[in-house]
Formats: structure tokens, C-alpha cells, sequence
């Protein structure tokens, strides 16, 4: 066990999931046995004291997968002389698949007596001062009444000016509004390495970081998401900033097999794991365009 991982003051902790982690690759469906190992190890969680907040990708997804939309949305078969047209498709895949997916959610967390709750976001929610401050009060409430909320970015309606980008930078900035002492994100792979271990097998793995800084950022450089994500490690990089100058430490991890959950809390040493260094001249808006 690695004794600089310390977890001794962590209650409030976000998990964000990517959606090749809940999804299935050859269709897009949800994968509802992960889907139901990762609602159990949350629900323990909360049952062990801390407050949790998920962050959960696959919306879209699901949604191109339950409307049958699969080969219009990947092979472009769109008129290319409307552009917009795959716009319109994934924000109608968004608002299918969120419905399913929340209804999943609920199923599940219900048969472990958990309440949960929706939140949909956009950047808006972040660079007004207004809603901000709403949003944190809305989380506030939600984690007193005993609910797990459900976070996704708010795709239905997201353009390009309002979007976040991945839930990677998302999920930071949750952390950074309920003021969280810990992120998990779970995605496809092990944690940062000093390059893209899928295409440089001499790529080493680094289990520890103290502090952010442009080395890190560097290793990232040129990682790609998956298929079905947006994200690559570039944007845990980023996500990394965020969390860890509002004070969360934070923690990168394979979401193949999701006891990594209780694992990293229990301070194995499974993942990256980012080290909290908070700013106190950290403002949440400084990473955003006012509006």
C-alpha cells in the first residue's frame, strides 16, 4: 500500500465512468451486468459513510443504439449539404438514451434502497455566477437528502458553444462545485504512462503524481478517446488542474473490472493517482469564456 495515497480526510468523492466502459462495443447497448457492478460498489460506498456523486457517459449511445440509428450516425450518410444533420441526430440519440440509461439507473440503485436524482448540465451552468450558484445548491441538497445524483452533460440540447467537451473536464468541474476531496476517473485505461502504451510498448507507467505540472501534460499528448468517447488522456490532464487546484486529489483508473472502486478508497495501490494541491486563488470560471 502506498502510504502517500491518503484518503484519511475523504467523504465526498465523484466517479466518472467513459462510455466504452458502460457500453457494449459491438453495439452500443448499455452493458447492464458493468452497469450494475458499478451501481453496487457506489451504493456500498454510500453505505460506508461517504457521499458520492457519478458522472456517467453513454447517453448518446444507448440512444443511436435503441433508435437503430447506428450506421446513419458513424458512416456519415447525413446529406452533407445540411451539416447540422448529425448535430440534430446526436442530440436525438442524447434525449432517447439519457431516459434509458436514468432508467436503468434508477432500476438498479432501487433494488439497493438508493436514492438518486438527474442532473444535466452545460457550460452555462458554469460561467454565469447565477446558475453556478444554483447548480452548487441543487448538489448541496441532493447529498444532505442521502441521494447518489446522476451528472451528464446536457447533449439534447448542448451545441458547440455551450458544450463542455467530455465528461472528463465535467466530472472535474462537479468535483471542484460539491467541493469534493476525491476523483475517480474510470475509463479504458490503466492510468497515465509517459506515452500512449497502445502504440509505445516502452511506455512506462506512473503510479504517482505530486503535482501537476507541463511534464504530465506532455505524456498525454497525441492520446485519443475511444470510438464511443470524446475524451482521451489530454483531457484527464486537464481534468487533473481543475480537480486538484480546488482541492480533490485524483485518482485514474481501468474501469474493466469496477471493484478498482472500493480498491482505490481503500488506499491499494491500483491507478494513477493525482496528489490535491489546492489554489487558493482557484476560480472555477478562469477555465471557461464568460459568457
Amino acid at each position: 500500500m502506498d502510504n502517500r495515497r491518503d484518503l484519511s480526510s475523504v467523504k465526498r468523492i465523484v466517479v466518472k465512468i467513459g462510455s466504452s466502459s458502460i457500453t457494449h462495443k459491438e453495439t452500443g447497448g448499455a452493458d447492464l451486468i458493468k452497469l450494475e457492478k458499478l451501481v453496487r460498489e457506489l451504493s456500498d460506498l454510500r453505505n460506508r459513510g461517504f457521499e458520492v456523486v457519478l458522472v456517467s457517459s453513454g447517453a448518446i449511445s444507448v440512444g443511436i443504439q435503441a433508435a437503430n440509428i447506428r450506421d446513419i450516425y458513424y458512416d456519415g450518410t447525413s446529406d452533407p449539404e445540411h451539416p447540422d444533420d448529425k448535430l440534430r441526430i446526436k442530440q436525438a440519440a442524447a434525449a432517447i438514451g439519457q431516459a434509458r440509461l436514468m432508467m436503468i439507473y434508477q432500476k438498479l440503485f432501487a433494488e439497493y434502497n438508493q436514492l438518486t436524482a438527474q442532473v444535466l448540465m452545460t457550460k452555462r451552468n458554469v460561467v454565469n455566477n447565477l446558475n453556478r450558484f444554483n447548480v452548487t445548491n441543487t448538489f448541496d441538497e441532493l447529498l444532505k437528502l442521502g441521494a447518489i445524483p446522476v451528472v451528464n452533460e446536457n447533449d439534447s440540447i448542448s451545441t458547440y458553444e455551450i458544450k463542455f467537451g467530455d465528461n472528463d473536464t465535467l466530472s472535474a468541474i462537479v468535483a471542484s462545485l460539491v467541493k469534493a476531496d476525491l476523483l475517480i476517473l474510470l475509463s479504458d485505461i490503466d492510468g497515465l504512462y509517459t506515452d500512449d502504451p497502445r502504440q509505445n510498448p516502452d511506455a512506462e507507467f506512473i503510479p504517482y503524481v505530486e503535482e501537476m505540472s507541463e511534464k504530465f501534460d506532455d505524456y498525454a499528448k497525441g492520446s485519443t478517446g475511444s470510438k464511443v468517447g470524446t475524451g482521451g488522456m489530454a483531457t484527464k490532464m486537464q481534468a487533473a488542474h481543475i480537480a486538484t487546484e480546488s482541492g480533490a486529489h485524483m485518482v485514474i483508473a481501468n474501469a474493466k473490472n469496477l471493484d478498482v472502486i472500493h480498491q482505490i478508497v481503500d488506499g491499494e495501490d491500483v491507478g494513477t493517482w493525482i496528489q490535491s494541491h489546492k489554489n487558493p486563488d482557484f476560480y472555477l470560471s478562469d477555465y471557461f469564456e464568460e459568457e
